[in-house]
């Protein structure tokens, strides 16, 4: 997806805390920038970047970035599953419907967005491709002014295809 494109119906597409509190993206974005890791708790592939997608988001915990990640196709209770002892450390948010990834134009899953407050996407990487992903983090550093995360680093997996986002 091309750095110019916008997030399609951001009042529209709700993600679910884990709580079961649903709201529209937009209020997700209303203060900061958004960096999220999208993952399928469905698949092998998703759950293989878990560990990289945690250090690469909170690399950006501290600038001007909400990070998360957003579990795809299940409600709280099965996003909190699935996520472990890290919906404790990192914001996990549910996508129930697929909602979100369908709004990003995603074909493939783990996927890593980055989102501007107004919608606006600065870039997305589908997959685990590290050379995407760094593209992506870097670009969301330089809007930041915040220092990129190394990818790949040390025990990242190989690269690899992931799954399909929309089944």
């Amino acid at each position: 997806m091309a750095a110019t494109e916008t997030l399609r119906n951001p009042d529209e597409v709700q993600l679910q805390s884990l709580e079961g509190t649903s709201r529209p993206v937009s209020e997700w974005l209303t203060t900061f920038h958004m960096a999220a890791v999208v993952v399928d708790p469905f698949t092998h592939e998703s759950s293989w970047i878990l560990d990289t997608a945690r250090r690469v988001l909170d690399a950006f915990s501290g600038a001007d970035v909400r990070v998360a990640f957003v579990v795809s196709g299940t409600d709280g209770d099965g996003a909190a599953r699935f996520m472990g002892p890290l919906a404790g450390s990192t914001l996990s948010l549910a996508d129930p419907d697929r909602g979100f990834a369908q709004s990003l134009g995603l074909t493939t899953l783990p996927a890593f967005v980055a989102i501007r407050h107004d919608g606006s996407t600065i870039g997305t990487a589908e997959g685990w491709n590290p050379e995407a992903w760094r593209k992506v983090a870097s670009d969301l550093a330089e809007l930041t002014a915040w220092t990129r995360p190394e990818i790949p680093a040390a025990g990242d997996p190989a690269p690899y295809a992931g799954t399909p986002a929309i089944s």
